[in-house]
């Protein structure tokens, strides 16, 4: 079951780091639940790393540096996909 909770967390946290960076993510679903993953991933390590990931009551802090990892995942990501695929990356709206 932890993994179904891997794939909604991906989920909303790419999809907030899409809505948060300026233009268009050309990107699809899929891409978005795994860079909200890595995010995820990367946000849990920094909290690790400066010792707030496990606190009394809700961790803000940890879903915060969560996000940040997401945003910074989907504004790396988003370029070298593009690349890849042979696009621009991003589209003015």
């Amino acid at each position: 079951m932890s993994w179904l909770w891997a794939i909604i967390l991906g989920l909303i946290l790419g999809a907030l780091a899409r809505a948060i960076l300026p233009g268009k993510q050309d990107i699809p679903i899929w891409l978005t639940i795994i860079f909200g993953v890595l995010g995820a991933l990367l946000g849990n390590a920094v909290a690790a790393g400066i010792g707030v990931e496990d606190t009394k009551g809700i961790d803000w802090i940890r879903h915060l540096l969560q996000l940040a990892g997401a945003v910074l995942v989907v504004a790396v990501g988003t370029p070298l996909y593009a690349r890849l695929r042979g696009g621009s990356g991003t589209r003015a709206r």
